[in-house]
């Protein structure tokens, strides 16, 4: 016989798999695949139901173990299903494209092929699954979405604190002052005024400095300040 009674595709302890007859010829294969076209098939409820047993219901579960897919197929009863028309391994299919092998699985073997066929009822009898086989691969990876952009900080500023100094051209000369701190590149009456502990805060360096600063916006390098 081309095919054991006992034959099961998964599990080689509990019966003799489909994969013990890779001496028999493609030709020996193909022909009870045509014969038997669509006698035998079961719900996709029913392919669930041993699928969840085999597998915990993973249609793209690979372990490393030998068996592939939700059903765990093993790579020679795979192909003598004819699951590779869809991926080169059950895992690597969608679940329609799993059960349309695993129905030709059963047309050859019947439901011993599978150790949790108890599990889902599954008999040889039934009507044909309804799936799509043309769907993408399961395995397929997703592809990878654009990082999302950062979100832009809103500036902040010092609460009624002057603008940095300003280098602009002024008509009149700039007073420079007399007084102990010299302004440096960069600096504003709050940064003094932060960095010396200045009481009062700014608005107290402005009044300090009146007789040079006349915009508390707008401070040069190199005058003096009273801080004090």
């Amino acid at each position: 016989m081309l095919f054991s009674s006992k034959g099961k595709h998964r599990r080689p302890s509990k019966a003799v798999r489909v994969a013990t007859l890779a001496g028999v010829t493609g030709a020996a294969v193909a022909a009870p695949l045509m014969a038997a076209g669509n006698a035998s098939a079961a719900s996709v409820h029913t392919w669930d139901a041993v699928a969840q047993c085999e597998s915990g219901g993973n249609w793209s579960i690979n372990t490393g173990n030998g068996y592939y897919g939700g059903l765990q197929f093993s790579q020679s009863s795979w192909a003598a299903a004819g699951g590779t028309q869809y991926a080169s391994r059950a895992d690597l299919a969608t679940k329609g494209q799993q059960i349309a092998a695993a129905e030709k699985l059963l047309a050859i073997q019947g439901p011993g092929a599978w150790s949790c066929a108890g599990a889902g009822n599954l008999t040889s009898g039934g009507s044909k699954a309804d799936v799509d086989t043309s769907g993408s691969s399961a395995a397929k990876p997703a592809k990878p979405s654009k990082p999302k952009a950062a979100p832009q900080q809103k500036s902040q500023r010092v609460e009624s604190a002057p603008k940095a100094s300003r280098s602009e051209q002024r008509s009149e000369p700039v007073k420079q002052g007399d007084g102990e701190y010299t302004v440096k590149s960069g600096d504003t009456l709050g940064t003094i005024a932060t960095a010396n502990s200045t009481k009062g805060g700014w608005q107290h360096l402005f009044e300090l400095n009146k007789d040079i600063v006349k915009d508390a916006n707008l401070i040069f390098p190199g005058q003096k300040l009273h801080l004090g």
